[in-house]
């Protein structure tokens, strides 16, 4: 077994177990053990991503327990880009609160360490059951994070965050519930098996705990109906907060797509795609409404916050499609749409700073500091997430809106150009409010940090990166779909290949 396996979790669990009782331990070192231990994560990511990259799915067996009845970590190339994803994400907000972001609140290092433990581990079980108990962890963790700085909004935001994320869990326990006491079993390549071979009574009822599990994950990833807590949520958050919150519809994204695929995939029968048809049609929804709501948002956080809906959307579109080209551009638009988005939140902050009282609110404010230099970078970061060429954004949908076919084609294009337009109209009003639309009285907020603003940037810059790496990257995502695809594959690494 590859012990690796477990570096993503241990790693930053342990780290955070240690910043919590290093509470009187200097600044300095706090912030040095949290920024060794995501440069560490990343370069662990990276290892496990060249890992995976042969198409070898690796279980590891705790305690070397066999499955299905031992708790089973599970690598293939789909966890190893998520990895990767979170990581390099983690490394950019972790360095951009270095900055004094950190400062705003208690135990940031700390809690920020226990978010990555709970992600890294969604992406990473093969359990049901340990799903639930790596979202908890990063749903405690997040909790906390988004109260970090206080304050009022931030204080109602969370509270609404909170109450939703408990309902959702207590769903989650009654699903699994239901999926142990028909199939016997939590693990999700043996619960393949077990629906495949079910009829009558047992498959309604995995059915409808599949269902439950749907509705779960629709909560996490926040699109229509189920995303209201979101826009106020990112938006009243600190900006190293809200950009690691990017990746957190991803998780709820990601175990819609590997419960689809694999636990109610082809070899479902009768129960295969799990109401794909319904997802399609809350996909298109959850597009339009967030394009609307970002042309309508009053503070370019806000804005933000709603094109954070536009992804989950397309991203979810893509789930719905489930063939091997949309998956595989649905993979391309995840990286490009979290890095952005999350880049754009620290530009957002960076702005913020600079218009004193107002902050990021789309009025009349005095004139910035350093006009022309956030201008370029907030229209060429607006260019990337509007989807517009020659950015990765463009291609992304461009590689979507090829892989669709028939009556499904005509909706998707028209969704997904009409949103484009709409993005496109309500970022400039929000470029011409906050850069053209000025007093004549200078700014009295703080200089620019120029550190902030390079790891701002740096992250961004993972959009054009994206385009000209755009062979390895797509060639990566295809090999990643063809795999999710093949549950005989995960049946013989969890060695249960003759069950079907």
């Amino acid at each position: 077994m590859n012990h690796w396996l477990l570096v993503p979790v241990l790693l930053p669990l342990i780290c955070g177990a240690l910043l919590m009782t290093s509470s009187r331990s200097p600044l300095g070192l706090v912030r040095s053990i949290s920024a060794v231990s995501v440069v560490l994560l990343l370069l662990c990511a990276v290892y496990l991503l060249m890992t995976a990259s042969n198409g070898q799915i690796q279980v590891y067996a705790l305690g070397n327990w066999s499955a299905p009845f031992g708790i089973v970590l599970l690598l293939d190339r789909l966890s190893a880009l998520m990895l990767l994803v979170t990581a390099v994400l983690a490394v950019f907000v972790t360095f951009y609160a270095l900055r004094g972001d950190d400062l705003r609140g208690s135990y940031f290092h700390a809690l920020l360490q226990f978010q990555l433990a709970g992600i890294n581990g969604a992406f990473l079980t093969g359990d049901l059951f340990n799903l639930f108990v790596f979202f908890e962890i990063l749903l405690i963790a997040s909790y906390a994070l988004l109260l970090h700085g206080l304050g009022a909004a931030r204080i109602r935001a969370a509270l609404h965050y909170v109450i939703l994320n408990l309902i959702g869990s207590g769903l989650f326990l009654i699903a699994a519930g239901l999926f142990y006491g028909v199939a016997g079993t939590l693990n999700m390549v043996d619960l393949a098996r077990f629906v495949a071979q079910a009829e009558g009574d047992q498959l309604f009822l995995l059915e409808v705990a599949g269902a439950l599990l749907i509705l779960v994950f629709g909560l996490k990833a926040a699109f229509l109906p189920l995303h209201f807590w979101l826009p106020r949520a990112y938006a009243s958050a600190t900006a190293p907060v809200a950009a690691l919150f990017a990746i957190m519809t991803k998780v709820g994204l990601y175990a819609i797509l590997r419960f689809s695929t694999l636990v109610f995939g082809e070899q479902a029968g009768t129960a295969s795609g799990l109401g794909t048809e319904l997802l399609w049609i809350l996909a298109l929804a959850t597009i339009l409404l967030a394009a609307l709501g970002a042309f309508a948002a009053s503070s370019l956080t806000s804005l933000l916050a709603y094109l954070v809906l536009v992804s989950v959307g397309t991203l979810l579109a893509g789930i719905a499609l489930g063939s091997e080209a949309a998956l595989s551009a649905t993979l391309y638009y995840l990286i490009h749409s979290t890095w952005v988005i999350a880049g754009l939140f620290l530009l957002a902050d960076i702005i913020a700073k600079q218009r004193g009282d107002l902050g990021s609110s789309f009025k009349v404010g005095p004139i910035l500091l350093n006009p022309h230099l956030l201008g370029i970078c907030f229209f060429l970061a607006a260019i990337a997430v509007a989807g517009l060429p020659p950015f990765s954004g463009f291609f992304g949908k461009v590689l979507l809106l090829q892989a669709v076919s028939g009556d499904a084609a005509w909706q998707l294009w028209a969704v997904v150009l009409g949103s484009g337009l709409i993005g496109v109209i309500g970022l400039s009003r929000a470029g011409s409010l906050l850069f053209w639309r000025q007093h004549n009285a200078p700014s009295h907020a703080a200089p620019l940090d120029k550190t902030a603003l390079t790891i701002t940037m740096a992250l961004l810059l993972s959009s054009p990166l994206l385009v000209v790496f755009a062979q390895p990257v797509i060639s990566y995502s295809e090999a990643a779909a063809a795999q999710i695809l093949d549950v005989a594959s995960y049946l013989q690494a969890m060695q249960l290949e003759g069950a079907l």
